[in-house]
């Protein structure tokens, strides 16, 4: 196989576990470690890097019977709302529910759904992620020189992002910034969780949240649960801008605050969350707002937004509405 400008650039290893999609990457490495991968004729080892030309021989592979039956059942082909396109990158407005990609009990995401729907596109790839039951605005890259500088920027935080998400109580107006670290572990099931340590903890990463009150609302009672009246529970929508980007950071800060996100099923309230269902809210209140970074090609600053989902709007509009 020749290689071709999208993939211009990237490891061998990268390049064979993309182009031989269903082949264990212990398998690629091995035939790499094996002599039996050429580039240009030639042995090469995992971080060679492939250039535009080159000719890549492989030796046949066979799948296993769990990968052949995942190819004979392809993702589902589906396109997404579409905040932006041109020739370098999409954004679309990613629903919640729906995993970025597949793996870890799921067998496909938004990416694999993309690439089914666009059988043309000779690139497409995933420049960020988003939790699955987050919803809001997704970049993907169509050419490999995208993705590295918009990946560049996500990593040096050029880029501007700020969420919504609706918190259980009243956040105090004082409290601008949170400034605490953060450290992954997995429970005894091998599920992944977040927590903060202090400060000196050698494992932890500084995280930084800054967070504006966007709107103060009192459940109306009748929503509560509890008949008519006034005064129900207190709940805030936020401004939620990151300027690191830790995994579950936005959920794990506002929770350590004593303000956790309505309807979050990992730092959250359970018995809350379940009387929040009943009122409406059937996912985590935190949607992906806005987004602004350097277009890749022209330099220019692209700033993007993606409206709350009906069904978010639908819920603060009932809980600020007179009972």
């Amino acid at each position: 196989m020749t290689v071709g400008e999208e993939s211009a650039g990237q490891r061998l290893d990268n390049f064979l576990i993309r182009i031989l999609k269903g082949v264990p990457k212990t398998h690629v490495y091995r035939i790499i470690r094996s002599g039996e991968v050429r580039v240009n004729k030639g042995r090469a080892q995992a971080d060679t890097r492939v250039e535009i030309g080159d000719v890549v021989r492989v030796p046949p592979v066979r799948l296993s019977e769990a990968a052949a039956e995942k190819l004979e059942k392809p993702a589902p082909p589906r396109e997404f709302p579409i905040l932006f396109e041109d020739e370098h990158l999409l954004a679309i407005d990613k629903p919640a529910g729906v995993a970025v990609h597949g793996g870890s009990g799921v067998s496909f995401g938004v990416i694999e759904q993309l690439r089914q729907a666009r059988p043309a596109a000779k690139f497409l790839e995933l420049v960020h992620r988003l939790d699955r039951e987050t919803s809001g605005i997704l970049l993907v890259a169509k050419k490999r020189s995208a993705l590295l500088k918009l990946q560049d920027q996500f990593r040096d935080r050029e880029t501007g992002k700020t969420y919504l998400a609706l918190v259980e109580g009243a956040w105090p107006g004082t409290r601008k910034v949170i400034d605490l670290p953060l450290h992954k572990y997995l429970l005894a099931d091998g599920e992944r969780r977040v927590k903060v340590v202090a400060k000196d903890d050698p494992d932890g990463m500084r995280s930084v949240t800054i967070v504006k009150v966007a709107q103060r609302i009192s459940l109306p009672l009748r929503l509560a649960g509890e008949g008519r009246g006034e005064g129900g529970p207190e709940m805030t929508l936020l401004e939620v801008t990151i300027k690191t980007g830790r995994t579950h950071q936005i959920r794990v800060h506002l929770a350590s605050q004593g303000h956790p996100i309505a309807g979050d099923d990992k730092y959250g309230d359970f018995e809350r969350n379940k009387a929040l269902q009943k009122q409406g809210l059937k996912r985590m209140f935190l949607h992906a707002w806005r987004l602004q970074f350097d277009h890749p090609a022209s330099g220019e600053r692209v700033a993007l937004q993606a409206p709350l989902p009906p069904e978010l709007q639908k819920f603060v509009s009932h809980a600020s509405a007179p009972v």
